[in-house]
């Protein structure tokens, strides 16, 4: 399997997750486990994220499994805070709150959502038009996870501002599925914020949103036919419940209920279920067909329920049970009237102060972060970005006293050729090439596995619980992948490592100087090689 093809399946599964019988997702769910285990053999860092939060989002989108979803998206959280992959790692965030919201933690998720918008608010900058691509699909995708869990909660204003991001970081890498997924998360946000406007009396803002709505539902129809979404040859409004609905909400009538009827039946997401639900019962009741239309609705709540929809996606079909109801009880007493309308603004008034709380959490995020860049500059070099020669001692130290750690490998890595780049070139290629290998050292170790620049154009790469077969493997691994880099990288660099086992008790100082012997080993054999040093420090 290509790179590529891997990466391509995964999407193709995770657009057909949502739309599956439970059986197919199953199924669905081991073909992206199994992809994942590959992905983990092989694959890049960036691969290996992407891969994890289909596993997750697959779990999320079906039935029963949600629970199973907190291993990949916390393997996935420190996955990509080792990797130093920020805007992966806020949709990773993202990703945690959609989880706690399906458990009916939502002020947990709140949480987790103002720590992904508060990474995004100060993201990266991509140096290359290579990065701004990788940039740009991973700045839609996180964008689109806060958006996604922001709705659900009911923070449509918040929620709005993020979708309008996404849109605009949308624009350059743009493709018809991407842009088809973008509508329909635009119009599942405007017709839950419809709905909910319904419940404060906001009836034409409402119907403004419907119509909003069923005009993006006709702007979808070009890309979907392009889309990992489409399953057959017919129009978008026939295949998805969203658009059906979309449509209905704005013009409701017996026009729409075959189709809808249809689409209710279809797997779909909770949220989906519900809008599809309560476009039909207000089609059947515009028909006069009013205990079709209750039966469909009390099918939904039970629906909604048995997914474990989100609180504000249960409590609107529950709204519109109640509001049908209602309707044919006209002598209900003025008390129970006045009474649910307080008991609306009160939700809506609480929904303004969850709004005021992601806003002060963000805050708070973003200047934590602040705070805590500031402190790891102290332990970073500031050419490479790795950690540097205090940060190395600080983990060395923790890692020869911690069992768990051992064997521990520890390899003193040394550019063969560096000279001849700074004193035939230039400076600041030599500062290019620093960079380039600090990238590939970072990029073909393992998460657990640590690398630090030890100054000027040596590395120390420390490898816990890896015996010395396995670290020799590791290393010659990455001596050949800098030996293959191309020679505008590479400028022709090349390395000699000296690798060592950390012996029990041994001082920091001693394994390193014991590797910095075996590395001009490697120098005296040529170097673009590994020395393994055979005796321990007792010897």
């Amino acid at each position: 399997m290509s790179d590529a093809w891997l990466l391509g399946r995964a999407r193709e599964l995770r657009a057909a997750v949502q739309s599956t019988s439970h059986d197919e997702q199953l199924a669905i769910i081991a073909e992206l486990d199994a992809l994942l285990a590959e992905t983990k053999n092989r694959g890049t860092p960036l691969m290996v994220a992407d891969l994890l939060r289909s596993a997750a989002m697959a779990r999320l989108a079906t039935t029963g499994l949600a629970a199973q979803a907190e291993p990949l998206v916390d393997e996935l959280l420190a996955h990509t805070r080792q990797q130093r992959l920020p805007i992966l790692r806020a949709g990773a965030h993202a990703l945690q709150g959609k989880r706690l919201i399906l458990a009916g933690k939502e002020d947990a998720a709140l949480t987790e959502i103002a720590r992904a918008l508060a990474i995004l608010d100060d993201p990266p900058t991509a140096t290359t038009t290579a990065e701004r691509r990788t940039y740009d699909r991973s700045m839609v995708t996180a964008l689109t996870d806060c958006w996604q869990g922001l709705n659900e909660l009911g923070l449509y204003e918040t929620a709005e501002e993020v979708g309008n991001r996404s849109h605009r970081a949308l624009r350059a890498s743009a493709s018809p599925h991407d842009i088809t997924l973008q509508l329909f998360n635009l119009i599942e946000m405007l017709l839950a914020w419809a709905i909910r406007l319904e419940r404060v009396r906001r009836d034409d803002k409402a119907r403004e949103k419907y119509g909003i709505a069923a005009s993006v539902a006709a702007a979808v129809e070009a890309p979907f036919t392009e889309s990992l979404f489409r399953m057959r040859e017919a129009p978008a409004i026939d295949q998805v419940g969203l658009i059906a609905a979309a449509a209905a909400f704005a013009d409701p009538g017996a026009d729409h209920i075959e189709r809808l009827h249809r689409l209710f039946k279809r797997p779909a997401s909770g949220q989906e279920k519900v809008l599809v639900a309560i476009a039909l019962s207000r089609c059947l009741e515009q028909d006069a067909r009013r205990e079709e239309a209750r039966d469909v609705l009390h099918a939904a709540r039970d629906a909604a329920f048995a997914a474990n929809a989100p609180a504000s996606v249960r409590l609107n079909v529950d709204r519109e049970l109640a509001r049908f109801e209602l309707a044919g009880r006209p002598g209900l007493p003025d008390a129970v009237l006045a009474y649910t309308s307080a008991l609306e603004a009160e939700l809506w008034e609480m929904r303004e102060s969850r709004a005021a709380a992601l806003q002060a959490r963000r805050n708070h995020e973003r200047l934590s972060a602040e705070h805590g860049a500031i402190a790891a500059q102290a332990l970073q070099d500031p050419l490479t970005g790795l950690p540097n020669r205090r940060a190395l001692d600080e983990r060395l130290r923790a890692l020869s006293s911690n069992s768990a750690a051992q064997p521990l490998a520890v390899a003193l890595v040394d550019l063969d050729g560096f000279k001849g780049v700074n004193d035939n070139q230039s400076h600041a290629e030599g500062d290019d090439v620093l960079r380039v290998i600090a990238s590939t050292l970072r990029d073909a170790l393992r998460g657990d596995d640590f690398v630090a620049r030890y100054g000027g154009d040596e590395f120390v790469v420390l490898l816990p619980g890896a015996p010395a077969s396995a670290a020799a493997l590791a290393m010659n691994r990455i001596v050949t992948a800098v030996d293959e880099l191309p020679g505008h990288l590479s400028r022709g660099v090349t390395l000699s490592v000296g690798l060592v086992s950390m012996a029990p008790s041994e001082h920091p100082e001693s394994v390193l100087a014991r590797a910095d012997a075996a590395m001009y080993e490697a120098k005296r054999g040529g170097g673009n090689q590994v020395s393994a040093a055979t005796q321990d420090a007792g010897d």
